[in-house]
């Protein structure tokens, strides 16, 4: 017989073992490969083997510098979105951060939607004049506010 089913029949044994038969420990392998025990009272205590601490990382690929590519890049933005922002270069994430600052501050969302903002003047000069605009909206009406750089 080999060892695999050696252990499944002993693991077999113990569990099929008569109820006035009391068990006071027994090892069963499970099968997720770590070594748990059954006590009498039928609760099942992992003893799990000891996992090595994960070695540290250099501090090179620790610190890494901020990316300046995609929507990392600070851009030049038109001047409605420069006047709400306050500046005329920023990233399209630093972007959206400060739309959602300014909702969330000002209590612009639908308390029935959530997903839903309702525009202020401030927010309608930028969103097209909507009066309200849908949180997946928000990214594709800010992006006709980023200059296209070649």
């Amino acid at each position: 017989m080999s060892s695999v089913a050696a252990r499944v029949l002993k693991g077999c044994g113990s569990l099929l073992a008569p109820a006035s038969r009391a068990v006071s420990t027994s090892s069963v392998f499970s099968s997720s490969r770590s070594l748990s025990t059954i006590t009498a009272g039928g609760t099942k205590k992992s003893a799990a083997k000891s996992k090595s601490k994960p070695k540290p990382k250099p501090d090179s690929l620790v610190k890494k510098t901020p990316r300046t590519t995609g929507i990392f890049k600070a851009t030049p933005v038109s001047p409605a979105l420069a006047q709400f922002l306050g500046t005329g270069e920023t990233t399209r994430t630093d972007a959206v951060k400060e739309i959602w600052t300014y909702v969330k501050s000002h209590d612009l969302q639908n308390p029935a939607d959530k997903r839903e903002i309702f525009c202020d003047e401030k927010l309608k000069q930028i969103f097209e004049g909507k009066d309200k605009v849908g949180f997946l909206e928000v990214t594709k009406l800010l992006s006709t506010h980023f200059v296209k750089t070649a």
